[in-house]
Parts: structure tokens; C-alpha cells; sequence
């Protein structure tokens, strides 16, 4: 006889999402301030240069340049990881709601936030 899987109770994926966007916040926000307090040990006392505007570097417009910046410490990879950190914590929320409604066996709220999920995906991937 095939045994069932125990659906989840409403209060059980309420704790586990405040947990997971609580991790994720506090998570973005350590990498955030780790890379200001490297960045200001590095140059806190360099003068700025208003004359030319220089943008962020090439490397640091894709995650995996901003992963290997991030991983040899360097405060604006640092900076930029905790920041993407932050914009995909409540993405995740939202990819664990649909496998939680999954496993709920609810269908309108399955649908419901797929259509989320797809709006977020083209907001963040797709409005080039």
C-alpha cells in the first residue's frame, strides 16, 4: 500500500517562510555592511574625484562576475552579493509557496502564485 505524504499545515509554512525571508534579510544585510566596512578600510580616506564619473565595472553587471568579485573579497562584489541576496530572498519565498501550495493541493493558489512567479521572473529577467 503507497503511503501518503502529510500535507503541511498552514502554520508550518508560515514559520518556515518568516524564517526564510528572515535568514535571507539578515544574510544580505551582514555581506552589505561586511563590504562598507571593507570598502572604507580600503579607501575611507582617498579623496573623491568629482571631475569624471566613473560607473560600476563591466564584471560587476553579471552575477557571475559579481559571485567571483564577492568570493575574493572584494567590498563592491561584497556589496552587490548582499544586494542580489536580498532581491532573490523574497523570489524564494514565492518558489516555496508553490511547492507548498503544491503540497497542499491547492490548485487555485498554485496558479495564483505561478502567476507571480512569472511576473517577477519578467520583471527582473525579461523587461530588457
Amino acid at each position: 500500500m503507497a503511503q501518503r505524504t502529510k500535507a503541511w499545515t498552514d502554520h508550518q509554512v508560515e514559520i518556515f517562510i518568516g524564517n526564510l525571508l528572515r535568514i535571507g534579510v539578515i544574510t544580505s544585510a551582514l555581506l552589505v555592511f561586511l563590504g562598507g566596512l571593507v570598502y572604507l578600510l580600503r579607501h575611507g580616506f582617498a579623496l573623491p574625484d568629482f571631475k569624471s564619473f566613473r560607473g560600476e565595472p563591466e564584471e560587476l553587471c553579471h552575477v557571475g562576475g559579481i559571485i567571483k568579485y564577492a568570493f575574493s573579497l572584494h567590498p563592491r562584489g561584497l556589496i552587490q552579493l548582499g544586494l542580489l541576496l536580498l532581491i532573490a530572498t523574497p523570489v524564494a519565498r514565492v518558489v516555496f509557496s508553490i511547492f507548498a501550495f503544491l503540497r497542499q493541493r491547492d490548485k487555485m493558489y498554485v496558479i495564483v502564485t505561478s502567476i507571480v512567479l512569472l511576473i517577477l521572473c519578467y520583471s527582473l529577467f525579461g523587461s530588457r
